[in-house]
């Protein structure tokens, strides 16, 4: 009996379940532990200690275990951003635990740090425009938060704290909606939130076209469920799927399955064999257990 092929299989399978939407559930929360402070209230010893607890906690763990588990399944965009990302929520606990006893960060460094994170995060933009307008806007938002924090050193000007106030409201914003389509779409099995396509098309890579092979299975599959092992006439198959082969000779795919053993042919014509019929209903109807 031929086994389930490995073909088209993606070169690693997740180790652990998704830890993005941890990631962007904690990111959320920190940004609303940070909005009071960001809109000039809380501003109390009291108030900053509490929000640099949650910086702590939500901000840097969250993003940690987001971080460290996207690099476990091989997920190297999501892996650097978060891990990046949540050790500058460490820098954020620190800061806020200083300035509620009076310790102020030095300006320089923090506004070097700033500079540095506005070009990665620049360029992450342009990365995560590949994957999803959404994910595109997420990184855009952090790109104006951070030019505001730069502009702001450089001019000194206090009318840009609003814009970093909306950006972090809009970052706790966005995050959430990715969380909740990454958790409630697939269970729901349609897009209750909306997770729309990629801004930016990558350069195709040419790859193995199975389509032929794939059309005949289905044909002969659906033979089989009307006539069981009946062969099918070979001049029949061909005008079958004429559509997908366009012109082209069945011999070599046909030669080739039966090779696997998953197809006979005879002078009557050709059909599949159960081990055919096991592999097309595991590799493209996805049968993967029996009842």
């Amino acid at each position: 009996m031929i086994r389930k092929a490995e073909l088209g299989r993606p070169t690693h399978t997740e180790v652990i379940a998704e830890p993005t939407p941890v990631g962007l559930i904690c990111l959320a929360i920190g940004c609303a532990a940070l909005t009071p402070i960001a809109f000039g209230a809380s501003l109390t010893p009291a108030g900053l200690k509490t929000a640099a607890i949650y910086c702590l906690l939500f901000g840097a763990g969250g993003q940690l275990v987001a971080g460290l588990g996207n690099l476990v399944n091989r997920n190297l965009y999501g892996g650097t951003l978060f891990t990046a990302f949540a050790f500058n929520w460490v820098l954020n606990w620190w800061a806020l635990d200083g300035l509620s006893r009076g310790v102020v960060p030095d300006a320089g460094v923090i506004f070097a740090v700033d500079v540095c994170f506005l070009v990665i995060f620049l360029v992450f933009s342009y990365g995560f425009g590949f994957y999803s307008k959404l994910l595109f806007a997420f990184l855009v938002d952090i790109d104006l938060l951070y030019a505001a924090k730069v502009a702001k050193h450089l001019t000194g000007a206090r009318s840009l704290d609003p814009v970093v106030a909306v950006c972090t409201v809009a970052l706790a914003v966005i995050s959430l909606w990715i969380a909740f389509a990454l958790l409630i779409n697939p269970t729901a099995g349609r897009r209750v939130f909306a997770f729309p396509g990629p801004l930016f098309r990558a350069r195709a890579h040419p790859g193995f076209d199975a389509s032929l092979r794939i059309a005949v299975c289905r044909v002969l599959h659906a033979h089989w469920q009307q006539q069981a092992f009946v062969p099918m006439p070979l001049g029949e198959l061909e005008k079958a799927v004429a559509d997908v082969s366009q012109g082209r000779s069945l011999v070599p795919d046909l030669a080739y399955l039966g090779e696997l053993g998953g197809l006979l042919q005879t002078e009557s014509g050709v059909r599949l064999t159960a081990a055919g019929l096991d592999f097309y209903e595991q590799t493209v109807l996805g049968k993967t257990q029996f009842a």
